[in-house]
């Protein structure tokens, strides 16, 4: 899996394969699950306005970041998109939201002769067996999943007919002289070498090919050699049925299956393991680890395993790992008895497959970023004639945020080395400012902010102000005020044009940055290194402020849901009015009286406990 900023990565750090993207908003809320033949392609159609359909139009909007997960084919792609749209329920995914799933081949053992059916199933709900029947797929068709039973058929012949009709036969069917059916229905198999071949097909279906596969091309090549033709083509066409029926989706397994699949990737001492969590038979999680080891793989996976599966943590039945840790056979008892396995094939192998590709891919994609990221801190240290040695830059951002023209908040977001330094954000309530003066705030913030860094002999290397030149001249003057001259200071702000895509109008954006206030601003060109690195840290002081305003204003409301005889219905007319608590404390009696629903009585208690209640 690879996480990305949607806003602001460069679509060529997106893998050019099969798989499927998630889309999430600030809040990690996930908003869309699609799927691609080629990530690439599918995100820049995204990138460049979308593909027609409305319900694509949040992207522009509420989407913040994007997760990648590549598959083997298109198909797989297909299915875990199934799975993870079922599992997230995404506001923006209209299809494959219900309980059905795809058409699926059923099983059911419960049956004499079972038979291949094709069935579009429904799951199992919680606590309740689906007694002996076993299901396979799901498919992405009704042809896929007919060609599967007709592929199988020929490898393994299993009845296909109703059991009316299988019960009123005298005679074999066509299908007995084309080799497609055993025909039980006039006693040609007896029942245990009908089972013998039913194990077969589960096998097969479950994904279970290896030992089949061999014994078919060997078969394919005996009567090669002996020049029997027409029965090496029977035996090709069988073996390439047999690989067409298990082509189905890698990370999908039997259906009480409990396994976690851990594959590792290096460079240098830069380590990546991915893990993909399978629970009853399905992907449940995808996830990454990075750190720094010089150690052995073998070394490696035994702290990992300590680490994931130490004290309480939940622990499936079975770990498939690249390699044997060091010691193995200790660790696994230390872990209440979880089977570690290195595979040599089937589906634990498939499954290795995929998450070595995902762990390789991520890896590329972090080293990329690392080197953005310095490559970013090399630009933006030239820019502003910064001192660029070996530690990495410490960059702070400060962003304004305002409810309802007052209650100003602030942010203070800190960046080490271009990534998140969370120790070092911080909250404002701005105090000093009467209503609405971003400038003033602006000042009032960044000297609070420098003061404390004298004293605590913690300053940054670098600020960034959300805002023009005259945002950057306050916080300028607050730096002088607070005797912090070394600290460098620039603004970032966002201007605005529109264009016309397809007929529409649509606002165009270019980040100019501003290294003094009285200098033009320099243009910032689009997909670099830098830009991006100035786009990210800006976003987060945005989104830090506005989830600190929020908090305020779900505090401000609570001082209108304490009063009796308030309602929802009430409280919404008021503020529909007189547009803020603040506004509602400033009118009269008989003002307030004047919305409908607010009696004289019923204003006066509002009144009386606004002015009881802390502003």
């Amino acid at each position: 899996m690879s996480l990305f900023d949607w806003n602001t990565t460069d679509l060529g750090e997106v893998p050019e394969r099969p798989g499927v993207y998630v889309f999430r908003d600030r809040a990690g809320q996930v908003l869309y699950v699609g799927k691609a033949r080629v990530l690439r392609q599918r995100l820049a159609t995204y990138r460049a306005g979308g593909d027609g359909r409305i319900n694509l139009r949040f992207l522009e909007r509420d989407a913040a970041t994007v997760e990648t997960v590549v598959t083997r084919t298109e198909q797989e792609a297909l299915l875990l998109e199934d799975e993870l749209i079922k599992r997230h329920q995404p506001l923006h995914n209209v299809r494959l939201k219900d309980d059905k799933s795809f058409l699926m081949i059923r099983v059911d053992l419960d049956e004499r002769f079972p038979r291949l059916k094709f069935v579009r199933a429904h799951r199992p709900k919680e606590g309740k067996s689906p007694g002996r029947s076993r299901l396979f797929g799901p498919y992405a068709s009704a042809r896929a999943v007919r060609r599967a039973i007709a592929d199988l058929h020929h490898v393994v012949p299993l009845r296909d007919c109703a059991d009316q009709v299988m019960n009123h036969r005298s005679r074999p069917c066509l299908k007995h002289q084309l080799g497609l059916c055993a025909a039980p229905c006039v006693g040609l198999i007896d029942e245990p070498n009908y089972a013998a071949n039913v194990a077969r097909a589960l096998r097969i279906l479950a994904g279970d090919i290896e030992e089949l596969e061999h014994d078919l091309d060997a078969r394919m090549q005996l009567a090669s050699a002996r020049q029997e033709f027409e029965l090496a083509g029977i035996f090709r066409d069988r073996l390439a049925a047999l690989r067409r029926t298990v082509e189905r989706q890698g990370v999908l397994s039997a259906a009480g299956t409990e396994r976690d699949v851990l594959a590792l990737a290096r460079s240098g001492d830069r380590v990546l393991v991915h893990r993909l969590c399978i629970r009853r038979g399905k992907l449940a999680e995808s996830r990454a680890y990075a750190f720094r080891s010089e150690l052995p793989d073998a070394e490696c996976l035994h702290g990992v395993l300590t680490t994931l599966y130490a004290g309480d943590q939940e622990r499936p039945r079975e770990i498939v790992l690249p390699v044997l840790p060091v010691e193995d056979a200790l660790l696994s008892a230390l872990l209440g008895g979880v089977e570690l396995c290195v595979p040599r094939g089937g589906e634990r192998a498939r499954q290795l497959a995929l998450a070595c590709e995902n762990a390789v891919l991520e890896l590329a994609r972090a080293e990329a970023a690392r080197e953005n990221a310095d490559e970013a801190e090399d630009a933006l240290a030239r820019l502003c004639g910064l001192e660029r040695g070996e530690a990495p830059l410490v960059i702070d951002c400060f962003d304004i945020s305002n409810f309802q023209g007052a209650h100003v908040v602030a942010s203070r977001v800190r960046f080490r080395g271009g990534h998140p330094d969370r120790s070092g954000y911080r909250r404002f309530r701005v105090r000093g400012v009467q209503n609405q003066n971003d400038f003033q705030s602006m000042h009032e913030v960044v000297g609070r902010s420098l003061r404390r860094g004298v004293d605590e002999g913690e300053l940054p290397d670098l600020v960034v102000i959300d805002g023009g030149a005259q945002q950057l001249a306050s916080a300028l003057s607050a730096r002088e005020d607070a005797g912090a001259w070394e600290v460098r200071i620039v603004s970032l702000a966002k201007a605005r044009s529109e264009r016309r895509v397809r007929g529409v109008t649509k606002a165009a954006s270019e980040e100019r940055l501003y290294l003094t206030p009285d200098s033009a601003a320099l243009v910032l060109e689009r997909h670099t290194a830098l830009r991006h690195l100035l786009q990210r840290i800006r976003d987060e002081a945005h989104r830090f402020a506005i989830t600190y305003h929020r908090k305020e204003r779900g505090k401000l409301r609570s001082r209108l849901d304490s009063i009796a005889g308030l309602g929802p219905v009430k409280r919404k007319a008021l503020l529909a009015r007189f547009g803020s608590v603040q506004g509602i404390q400033a009118v009269s009696v008989e003002q307030l009286a004047t919305v409908p629903g607010i009696s004289a009585a019923l204003a006066r208690a509002i009144l009386d406990e606004l002015q009881r209640a802390p502003g």
